[in-house]
């Protein structure tokens, strides 16, 4: 049984990708993560070539990813948080999983998933693009097991400005005149029940896909 990790930030070996990967930690079994960072992945456009075959015919990345799509048995889905909702790489890429969905096309339906969401903010910010992932799951009939949240740098922390611009994260969540040190900085590794609580989710997708070893 193979579980397939997708890390839909744009941005490498932040939050998304760590939170994804403490996941797939504890999968017993086959595991592959990707990156959907420098990928070019458009949206659906909704021209119904799929229909027929079940292949999208858009020429782009999303080519290389449907085999990993279809031979996976469980997926892990990780998406950060742009403007309270999923940020558009990610949900360029769920829209792609039209392509499943035609003559009772069963590719993906059934499998069971994990929805992996970060925001700035922390609190509930990455909720919002885990129900944007848990929607995209139900239209393609994959069951949602787990879900988890945690907080993430806003890039506001690396960008140069963040010191000085009112408009950006560290004024607004820190106050203005504050200044940016590591102890403030987000990041996975301070937040100990996340890395606790992707590992059991990791374990219970695990538990599920040897019970439908014994169940087939």
């Amino acid at each position: 049984m193979k579980v397939l990790g997708i890390s839909g930030s744009p941005r490498r070996d932040h939050t998304t990708d760590k939170l994804v990967k403490e996941i797939l930690s504890k999968i017993d079994g086959e595991t592959e993560f990707v990156s959907l960072a420098g990928k070019r992945i458009g949206p659906c456009i909704g021209c119904l070539a799929c229909v027929e075959d079940n292949i999208c015919k858009i020429n782009d990345d999303m080519k290389e990813l449907r085999q990993k799509i279809v031979e996976a048995d469980a997926y892990v889905i990780g998406s950060a948080n742009y403007f309270s909702m999923l940020n558009g790489l990610t949900h360029c890429f769920l829209e792609r999983f039209y392509q499943f969905r035609h003559n009772e096309g069963k590719a993906v339906a059934g499998k069971p998933g994990i929805a992996v969401g970060v925001g700035g903010s922390g609190g509930s910010a990455g909720d919002f693009p885990v129900k944007n992932i848990k929607t995209f799951f139900q239209y393609s009939q994959i069951e949602c097991i787990g879900e988890i949240s945690a907080q993430g740098a806003a890039c506001c922390f690396s960008c140069g400005y963040g010191e000085t611009c009112k408009a950006g994260a560290i004024h607004m969540f820190f106050g203005p005149g504050t200044k940016i040190t590591e102890d403030i900085i987000p990041d996975l590794s301070k937040q100990p029940d996340k890395i606790v609580e992707a590992h059991e989710l990791g374990r219970k997708l695990s538990g599920r896909l040897k019970a439908l070893v014994v169940a087939t």
